[in-house]
């Protein structure tokens, strides 16, 4: 594997050198870049790149597959590139031609806005629910080493809290962020659904309005939808003061103009609407999932892992967590999830059983143990799945099998957390049988995967399934 500095240099002259780069930003594996001439970059030069897992093109973007060291090849490349600079710019002038707003467009914008909401927050979501799982395993309804009403499980509560109730703040501040105003605003926007003598009121006979205007009162903790309007709304409004206020005055009078509007259509319209939607969403899930019934789960777990690569997920796992949030627990969507990260492992453990020649031997290997131990799946489908296409097969069956037996003793995720081997312990909350359930679920999906892959998952004719010769 080259050096990241090597690896992030590489990549940058692949697409087209810091002139061709308007914006460039990373997840948990990917160099994400915003082009001004994507159609003058080859996938497969990208993809010669010695340390590169893979390319996709998602909501706009160049994806770079780099892997778990793609945050340090991220921090070589905005010194090559001067980057950091750069993403404080708003416009570029030569940024090219806005694309014709149709259907597929907006769609786009919408996956795009929930991901580059939600992704920030998964180091949280891990640190909380492992938190959580931690006091459910050592509490009275597992290990019985602690007490409801011991300190330590006291502190499981309140480290998973800060996460799940306060979720909205998380949304509000990257939400901002990703539509280019300011953090602290869409952190103010968010607390305001928090202050004390609003939260006072929920459950009460009291009455509330932002000049004169009825405003429902609701608990807004683990709520997604309603920030997520809110702050997009925001961001009009917020330009539009800046626009028509001279400089001297914008910088204390547009946040003030801006928040004097956005009271009422926070309180009023945006958030109770948004907070009906969630519930209709997540009911939406639920029945989905109830009149499939096994067979649902299933057939999600088979495709869970497509649907991830075409970037279409988002709104799936969104759905799901605001679920699990409100209900306790989430029988569906993340269940089906947990036996397709399975498969994904199986079929990287499968190639890696069935591989002849060393090298691919030792990538199959490596994507293994990416997965299994880092929680990152995307060496097994590009490094496995796409390279040699039949097992992508064996990630279905693997999926479909798992799926369906959880589907069938009713498996549930009760903390979302991590995506290696310890997602398991999402299934601890519900029980000794649902923990159970939830481990053979996960091993059948794994087996299966790798089964499939070992006996099915390569042509004949493969060259990496021959033997070296010793020289």
């Amino acid at each position: 594997m080259a050096e990241n500095r090597q690896i992030a240099k590489d990549v940058l002259s692949a697409v087209g050198g810091s002139e061709n780069v308007q914006k460039v930003a990373h997840c948990m594996t990917r160099l994400r870049f915003n082009l001004k001439d994507e159609s003058a970059v080859s996938d497969d030069t990208v993809k010669a790149v010695d340390g590169v897992l893979g390319v996709v093109h998602v909501n706009g973007q160049l994806q770079v597959i780099i892997g778990q060291n793609v945050t340090k090849v991220y921090e070589e490349l905005c010194k090559l590139g001067g980057f950091a600079e750069q993403a404080a710019i708003e416009e570029n002038l030569d940024a090219p031609a806005k694309e014709k707003l149709t259907l597929k467009k907006i769609g786009r914008n919408i996956l795009d806005y929930v991901a580059g909401s939600m992704m920030p927050i998964i180091p949280v979501i891990v640190a909380a629910s492992m938190f959580k799982t931690l006091q459910t395993l050592l509490g009275p309804g597992m290990l019985g080493l602690i007490t409801e009403e011991s300190s330590l499980y006291l502190l499981g509560n309140i480290m998973y809290n800060a996460f799940a109730y306060f979720l909205p703040i998380y949304l509000g501040y990257n939400a901002a962020i990703k539509l280019g105003v300011s953090p602290a605003m869409g952190t103010f926007l968010a607390c305001m659904l928090f202050v004390p003598d609003f939260t006072a009121m929920i459950g009460t006979d009291a009455s509330f309005s932002v000049y004169g205007i009825p405003a429902p009162v609701n608990d807004y903790g683990q709520s997604i939808l309603p920030i997520l309007i809110s702050v997009w709304i925001m961001s009009y409004v917020d330009k539009f003061f800046r626009k028509v206020l001279p400089d001297t005055l914008s910088t204390i009078f547009a946040p003030f103009f801006t928040m004097v509007v956005m009271a009422p259509v926070t309180f009023c319209a945006v958030a109770p609407l948004g907070n009906y939607l969630g519930v209709y969403l997540g009911e939406a899930l639920t029945a989905f999932g109830n009149v499939g019934g096994f067979l649902a789960v299933g057939i999600l777990g088979a495709l869970y892992e497509f649907i991830v690569l075409s970037g279409m997920h988002g709104v799936l796992i969104l759905s799901a967590i605001m679920l699990m949030l409100q209900n306790g627990s989430e029988a569906f969507v993340l269940t089906a999830a947990g036996c397709a990260t399975w498969a994904a492992f199986g079929i990287a453990f499968g190639a890696f059983l069935r591989l002849k020649n060393r090298q691919e031997k030792s990538l199959a290997l490596g994507a293994f143990i990416s997965g299994f131990i880092g929680g990152v799946v995307e060496p097994s489908l590009y490094g496995v799945g796409f390279k040699y296409r039949k097992p992508f097969i064996a990630l279905a069956i693997g999926g479909f099998a798992g799926g369906v037996y959880a589907g069938l003793t009713h498996v549930a995720v009760y903390v979302a957390g991590t995506s290696n081997f310890l997602v398991v312990l999402g299934y601890v909350g519900g029980g000794t049988a649902n923990t159970v359930n939830g481990l053979i679920s996960s091993f059948i999906s794994f087996a299966v995967a790798a089964a499939v892959t070992y006996i099915a998952g390569f042509d004949k004719n493969e060259p990496a399934l021959k033997a070296e010769k010793k020289e």
